[in-house]
């Protein structure tokens, strides 16, 4: 990934117009630190911070076509490059190509296809395509919104797209993030989605209809093990991020598995891991690599160093989410380390719960149909939460994070497949995420330990420690007054805070960011890692609860079980039986 920045169709091409360009550019160069381009065609600004994965010794940007009409800013990678290059080389023998990077492909499709370019691509990108044959201006977001991008509209009627939103904050009146599946052509100044695969069709017929295709582990195991190799594409070390829980010790061992079968220039697999001392995470990923044979690197913090931290990672996250702050710090701190190694890019497990509804409250699912549209509303609403906090917090110090779970086709097999088989049931040993576990266990060739395979869901701000989530809430009672949550409606009108945590947040993130961006760019409320209205609907135990953490509800989660027997005296076995 990368950092790109255009501003297109301003009333201002002078000197003193590029330098600003180049300045704000610079706001973003965490993501891009190996080189930066700009590229100027009248009132026209296209900037690009690069952070090089593939082809590193001449992929710099902005990109090309031919005859250098088409210009092209990208953040992010195309896995099937190769096949679409050869696609153009047959619809124009001769054609070359400037570079062999994979992202090259782009001007050279706009130029064929035009708006049809952005759903040909397979891969997460973010770019925008200036057409200097007419002055108009083409850009798209990848279909889940993996990688980030905002778009503002300047005093003048310009039009801002940049990869975060402090770029465009200081000079756009107003600013929006850009629409996932979606692109926006200047010729009709309008979003038009080009993602519509059958699950999001189907969610929004009238009625709505809902998938019936039988499980087959087999194809659902070799979806999801295309997934991963395909992004292993790369011609710089790489490693994978590896919490011990169920979704990233997959991607873990997929990998693990192929570079044992066809070898690596980069040798061993490195896997990296992030916790307090003792954490659950620490002492499960240690086990599933030793198991699989990676090279692990084990990293501790403390709460304090994570309190020290959380200013800069509302920063680079943009965000006063909850949830997501829980979780971005230990990421952030751990992408730091990373960097330090000489690592530019990591596999991570976002996007499992969503798919095959693995958040705890999804025990309380009354039937198949609320499961499954549940599944594809949590999809939708990604690019808000762990999208954002997977990009932002490993891009802050130059790391791209992949998610192999978020692949089109993998989805296209995952979401068709008949709810009902993705039901939990404990009462039949169906815990969360079964289908997905069942299609990995193979005892003649096993991919994971046993006991790691069919671990409980932990949301990741937990495994890394539960005190990590105690500590934040007692920092946030120091900070903030009974006094202060009594005023909150009336300081914070949009989006008010419902906890000293939130408001703490809140706070931090108005140091940094204008009250507008608040509105305009940030969700509501916390994620809760689930649809709080859907949870409270299902289940009344969850209703008005306002931690996120999968901990804050007894009935679903072991722990909570043990805590709900401390606190009434009895063995925590005992109770979990009633």
């Amino acid at each position: 990934m990368c950092g790109i920045l255009a501003v297109l169709n301003t009333t201002d091409d002078s000197q003193a117009m590029r330098s600003r360009v180049l300045a704000l550019s610079r706001r973003q160069r965490h993501r891009g630190p190996d080189w930066s381009g700009m590229h100027q065609f009248g009132n026209n600004f296209l900037a690009h911070e690069r952070l090089a994965i593939m082809d590193p010794a001449s992929g710099d940007q902005p990109l090309f076509n031919e005859d250098r009409t088409i210009v092209v800013t990208v953040n992010g990678e195309i896995y099937n490059y190769q096949e679409l290059r050869k696609q153009i080389s047959d619809a124009c023998p001769g054609k070359k190509f400037a570079t062999n990077s994979d992202c090259e492909v782009i001007s050279h499709l706009y130029e064929l296809h035009g708006d049809k370019v952005a759903s040909m691509l397979d891969g997460f990108f973010a770019f925008v395509v200036l057409d200097t044959r007419n002055n108009t201006f083409y850009a798209a977001r990848d279909p889940i919104g993996v990688t980030c991008m905002y778009i503002g509209w300047g005093r003048d009627g310009s039009v801002w797209l940049s990869s975060e939103m402090k770029c465009l904050k200081d000079d756009c009146t107003r600013f929006q993030q850009f629409p996932p599946g979606h692109y926006y052509n200047s010729k009709t100044g309008e979003f038009t989605r080009y993602y519509n695969p059958k699950f999001y069709t189907d969610f929004e017929a009238k009625p709505q209809r809902f998938p019936s295709e039988p499980y087959n582990p087999v194809v659902l195991r070799q979806a999801f093990e295309a997934s991963v190799e395909k992004r292993m594409m790369s011609d710089v070390p790489f490693g994978v991020l590896l919490s011990g829980g169920l979704d990233s010790s997959l991607v873990a061992a997929i990998a693990a598995r192929k570079i044992k079968r066809e070898g690596s220039v980069w040798g061993k697999l490195h896997s990296f891991c992030v916790g307090l001392p003792g954490s659950p995470d620490l002492k499960a990923g240690a086990q599933v690599a030793k198991f699989l044979g990676t090279d692990h690197h084990e990293f501790h913090f403390t709460v304090q160093e994570g309190i020290d931290a959380i200013s800069e990672v509302i920063y680079h996250i943009e965000t006063f989410d909850v949830t997501t702050i829980r979780a971005s710090t230990p990421m952030f701190l751990m992408s730091r380390k990373i960097k330090a190694l000489g690592v530019k890019m990591v596999l991570s497990g976002e996007g499992s719960d969503e798919v095959f509804g693995g958040y705890l409250y999804f025990h309380k699912a009354p039937n198949k149909e609320e499961f499954q549209s549940e599944t594809v509303r949590k999809i939708q609403d990604l690019y808000k939460y762990d999208c954002l906090r997977a990009n932002k917090s490993t891009m802050a110090w130059g790391v791209e994070a992949r998610v192999p779970f978020l692949d089109r086709h993998f989805l296209d097999v995952a979401m068709e497949i008949d709810p009902a088989e993705k039901m939990i049931d404990k009462s039949k040993g169906r815990i969360e995420k079964y289908i997905l576990r069942k299609a990995f266990d193979t005892p003649e060739d096993p991919y994971l330990p046993k006991e790691v395979l069919w671990r409980q869901k932990e949301q990741f701000s937990d495994g890394v420690g539960y005190n990590w989530i105690d500590g934040l809430k007692a920092h946030a009672e120091d900070q903030v007054s009974d006094d202060m949550m009594k005023t909150a409606a009336h300081r914070y009108p949009d989006n008010t805070p419902r906890t000293k945590e939130a408001y703490w947040y809140r706070s931090i993130f108005e140091t940094h960011f204008p009250q507008r961006a608040a509105v305009e760019t940030v969700p509501g409320g916390p994620s809760v890692a689930c649809s709080t209205a859907t949870a409270a609907l299902w289940d009344a135990t969850w209703a008005g609860k306002e931690d996120p953490s999968g901990r804050a509800v007894a009935g679903v989660h072991d722990s909570a079980y043990d805590a709900s027997a401390a606190a009434n005296g009895e063995p925590a076995a005992k109770k979990a039986k009633k």
